[in-house]
């Protein structure tokens, strides 16, 4: 179905190969899996296969691609519309209609669909993933995964052999991101569809795969059969690094592979008595808050919130897409309209903040990192970020070359990946370290080793400095590294409010992979368990 056949690619004042004499075959009806390090070219490999790159993206491109026959150096995109469908890493920038149902069909009638053929091919693709309560919603009233639901599905209603997404569950909670997968395994093996998924967030979609792709970042691609590539891969999840540390047999691609497998360990924490822990003053604190976007306020996003956030903790806000945890976080910023309740930083409302008072309190990075990004290159967005801030030359750049292994830093911000520009946008907020730190999805695009170092940062933030970090996640793996407690939202409401331990174990579709692999024991990351292992030796 798709054959690269010597294939390189370097973009134009690039510093590196992004493909270098790469051959492979994806057969028909296969689900692969492209990984690699944030920035390391697999956007790149994906729009090499519906011809985006380099028709529209520009650069040097040798060697032959072909989709179900077909020439991507002949054919434009648009002439390869009707074979390949693809899902960016940011929804919003592709959508072309104001409304749910409208973007849908909107690709159907660009081919010049019959109505009646189109009409029912909307109801199907609505259905398939659970759009049909929001067919007449405005879209940029959604939730990010919400809108990511909305754009699988606006590729799908063409009914393409190939389906290529970039980060499919990035924004989606657990619940949603294994439906989505669900759909996708059932499109592959119902419809024969070839699906290819770039995406980091491994412990997802890896029992899903055929195969893996492996871009190293140094140009060259590794194709093989999951447990092959995974076995000696830097990049893994944390199930199979929980295999590496008890070195099982084989690499276990799900939770049921890993527990037959796997030795019995009875040890466990003593956490009966764990209480969470106030390590310093209330900096951020919302009594009895409601907030709504709608004007008759029949509907609130948020309902009778109370919650305070202490110096030297980091919370993380978790729960359902479209719970209200973004419409929270911009309430903590004078961002979200409130209609009753109050919130106040270090004391004071937030709208009353100036400009300068707000950013020097509060460092809030949206789901949208470009928002904060307006210098020419990564390099210059950095310097410009020292001075804004008023910190040490080279402090901005030296937290960014930290989190990202492929920095790209002659790059202008608008050409390196998604996971790139959140670490660029993490890395302004860091350098100018205020008080409260606010993160909106965080790890979005991010590799492991990337989220190990935001995590460090982190805690190097609350912990050390004494300061408060509150994130909105769908990521439970960092949460359980680095969160100190969660909130639970559900329909804009606090349902639960405890440790990081006590709410994740509580939660079967929410707990870690770690505690899923282990349930006697009460442990949520693989750190926990190689400290036990290696005292035992």
């Amino acid at each position: 179905m798709i054959t690269f056949r010597n294939v390189s690619l370097i973009y134009p004042n690039s510093e590196r190969t992004i493909v270098e004499d790469a051959s492979f075959d994806v057969h028909e009806g296969e689900f692969v899996l492209l990984m690699g390090l944030t920035g390391a070219g697999k956007s790149s490999v994906l729009k090499l296969i519906n011809g985006l790159v380099p028709h529209h993206t520009g650069g040097i491109l040798s060697g032959e691609i072909s989709v179900a026959g077909r020439s991507t150096r002949a054919l434009k995109p648009g002439e390869l519309a009707d074979v390949v469908g693809i899902v960016g890493q940011n929804p919003v920038h592709g959508f072309v209609s104001d409304i749910v149902e409208e973007e849908i069909a909107f690709g159907l009638e660009t081919l010049g669909i019959a109505p009646e053929v189109m009409r029912k091919r909307v109801e199907e693709v609505l259905d398939l993933l659970a759009l049909t309560p929001l067919r007449r919603r405005v879209i940029s009233e959604l939730s990010g995964g919400e809108q990511q639901r909305v754009a699988i599905a606006s590729a799908l209603v063409t009914n393409p052999k190939v389906l290529l997404l970039d980060e499919p569950t990035s924004a989606l909670d657990p619940i949603a991101a294994e439906e989505v997968l669900s759909i996708l395994h059932r499109l592959v093996h119902d419809l024969g569809l070839t699906i290819i998924v770039a995406e980091h967030r491994l412990e997802r979609v890896i029992q899903f795969v055929d195969r893996i792709i492996l871009v190293h970042g140094d140009g060259t691609l590794e194709l093989g059969s999951a447990d092959e590539v995974l076995k000696d891969s830097p990049i893994a999840p944390p199930l199979v690094e929980l295999a590496r540390i008890l070195k099982l047999p084989a690499i276990p691609l799900s939770i049921r592979e890993f527990r037959k497998i796997a030795p019995t360990i009875q040890a466990a924490l003593n956490v009966s008595t764990e209480q969470l822990q106030k390590v310093g003053e209330p900096v951020l604190q919302v009594k009895n808050l409601s907030a709504s976007y709608e004007d008759s306020h029949s509907m609130y996003a948020l309902s009778d919130i109370n919650l305070d956030l202490h110096a030297g903790e980091v919370v993380a806000l978790m729960g359902r897409n479209g719970a209200g945890k973004t419409t929270l976080l911009k309430c903590a910023v004078g961002q979200a309209p409130i209609i009753s309740g109050s919130i106040e930083v270090l004391g004071r409302d937030p709208q009353s903040f100036s400009d300068q008072e707000l950013i020097a309190c509060v460092g809030y990075v949206p789901q949208e990192p470009s928002d904060l990004l307006y210098g020419q290159s990564v390099e210059e967005e950095c310097a410009l970020a020292d001075r804004d801030n008023k910190v040490e030359s080279g402090s901005t750049l030296r937290i960014y070359s930290e989190l990202m292994n492929i920095p790209s830093l002659s790059a202008h911000p608008r050409d390196i990946s998604e996971g790139q520009r959140l670490g660029l946008a993490l890395s302004i907020i860091l350098s100018a370290q205020p008080k409260i730190v606010i993160l909106d999805e965080p790890t979005r695009g991010l590799d492991y080793e990337a989220k190990r170092v935001l995590v460090q940062n982190l805690k190097e933030v609350a912990h050390r400095q004494k300061r408060a970090v509150f994130i909105s996640t769908h990521d439970v793996e960092l949460v359980a590294e680095v969160a100190d407690r969660v909130v639970f939202l559900a329909d804009g409401e606090v349902i639960a409010d405890g440790t990081t331990r006590q709410v994740l174990t509580a939660s079967p579709a929410f707990a870690p992979q770690v505690s899923k692999a282990l349930p006697q024991s009460t442990w949520l990351t693989v750190a926990e368990v190689e400290s036990y292992v290696n005292a035992q030796k």
